[in-house]
């Protein structure tokens, strides 16, 4: 099982950032795909999952609104896009497969 994600990225506030996940090693279809993130000096905080067989989708209440998650499955791709960032969005995004494998990770810096 690989999780593979997309590289760094900066953005100004009020931007929107968009990362990719691409799995390979397993059916896509058959286990959801987590999205969690690592802020500088703070914990892990899950922010929502799909379902990449029908793309339905659970969002933590703090990102309701301003996350989106979708997942390709012509490419066993998955994705975040998160807009309207802020500074406290500056953190290491990850992706999750059947809550054992991760992506490397994404860092994304939100800084004007």
């Amino acid at each position: 099982v690989q999780l593979v994600q997309s590289g760094a990225e900066l953005r100004n506030p009020g931007a929107s950032v968009k990362v990719s996940c691409k799995a390979s090693g397993y059916t896509f279809t058959s286990y959801y795909i987590d999205w969690v993130r690592q802020a500088p000096g703070q914990g892990l905080e899950w922010m929502g999952r799909i379902d990449p067989v029908d793309g339905h989708t659970k969002y933590a209440q703090k990102f309701q609104g301003r996350v989106t998650f979708t997942a390709d499955t012509s490419t066993t791709t998955a994705y975040v896009e998160l807009s309207s960032l802020k500074p406290e969005d500056t953190a290491v995004y990850y992706c999750n497969a059947m809550g054992a494998y991760w992506g490397q990770g994404t860092q994304v810096t939100v800084s004007s």
